[in-house]
């Protein structure tokens, strides 16, 4: 069922639909440069976040002698007082996105759940196709207490995803499943990516007009994989709805939107692992698009209602 648009969103969407059209009739064509610059006119929308006691950027060397590293930025309200861990993984179709963009969402989710955030610099597609990306925040998980000597922290440990980032969340946490050196008690999926078939109905009901089109999606897939990958090879073996779960699974929270083309696989996840016995909390905003989290602004209400809903699933 297509989605009803919040009387918020229509000004906005009205633009972007009318500025995407005039870029097909102009004939310009999607390139990575084009597509992160226009996600990172976005920072104008999102606003600030709060100040935290302690915010800091550091690296962690994948190799001895490596000049591979990866960055992250840590976030502590209170360094003095062990608190749970959040591994943040940022949205962007893969392609998209950064710590610096996502630094207001970074320090809301600290705040709201009393925790510590580690925002991870993952290497993004096409320069970094898959799987190093994943090969990256894996290499995070199972090193981030070597990024916390000056902040305390529990043994409680979460990922924390919101559409491509959701699909790095998910496929960590199947691939973990038998790490004894990685133990993901949670994991919060804010309108997740999780299955790169594009077969749900909800692709095709809100696969235009609503931001995230249709055959965006599909570019960005094939820009993640690589033409050849994406064409010789089974998309669903690499889709976190179809890899290997159990009742081990984290704990689940999920945010969907009602006018996202990636709604309904949101909800068949949910319906997985909710068959399989893991604990599942859902909460749907109907009116909002993909990637609503950008626009605080324009639905200040609801971006305030979903860090409430996830400060209280870290906190619970």
């Amino acid at each position: 069922m297509r989605g009803i648009i919040s009387e918020k969103l229509k000004d906005f969407i009205e633009q972007a639909n009318k500025a995407g059209a005039e870029a097909k009739k102009n004939g310009v064509k999607l390139t990575p440069q084009l597509v992160r610059g226009n996600l990172d006119k976005l920072e104008a929308l999102i606003g600030e976040g709060p100040e935290l006691n302690y915010v800091e950027e550091k690296i962690l060397t994948v190799e001895k002698n490596s000049s591979l590293n990866v960055t992250v930025r840590v976030y502590s309200p209170d360094p003095s007082e062990e608190l749970p861990v959040v591994v943040h993984l940022h949205g962007g179709g893969h392609m998209c996105g950064s710590i610096a963009l996502y630094d207001t969402i970074s320090r809301k989710v600290a705040k709201a759940g009393h925790c510590i955030v580690i925002a991870v610099e993952y290497r993004l597609a096409p320069e970094y196709p898959y799987p190093m990306g994943i090969n990256d925040c894996q290499f995070v998980l199972e090193n981030y207490k070597k990024l916390l000597t000056e902040v305390k922290y529990s043994k409680q440990l979460m990922t924390l995803g919101d559409s491509g980032g959701g699909a790095l969340c998910t496929t960590l946490a199947s691939n973990n499943l038998t790490n004894a050196n990685v133990n993901i008690d949670k994991q919060i999926l804010i309108y997740p990516s999780v299955d790169y078939t594009m077969c749900s109905a909800s692709v095709d009901e809100n696969g235009t007009g609503f931001l995230l089109e249709k055959d965006k999606i599909r570019w960005y897939f094939e820009n993640y994989f690589g033409l050849d990958f994406y064409a010789n090879n089974s998309i669903e073996d690499v889709s976190p709805l179809y890899m290997p779960m159990n009742n081990n699974m984290p704990e689940t929270f999920i945010i969907t939107a009602g006018c996202d083309p990636l709604r309904d696989e949101g909800l068949a996840y949910k319906k997985a692992l909710l068959n399989l016995g893991v604990p599942v909390e859902h909460h749907k905003f109907d009116g909002m698009i993909h990637a609503y989290m950008l626009l605080d602004s324009l639905v200040k209400q609801e971006c305030d209602e979903t860090y409430q809903l996830i400060g209280k699933f870290i906190k619970r």
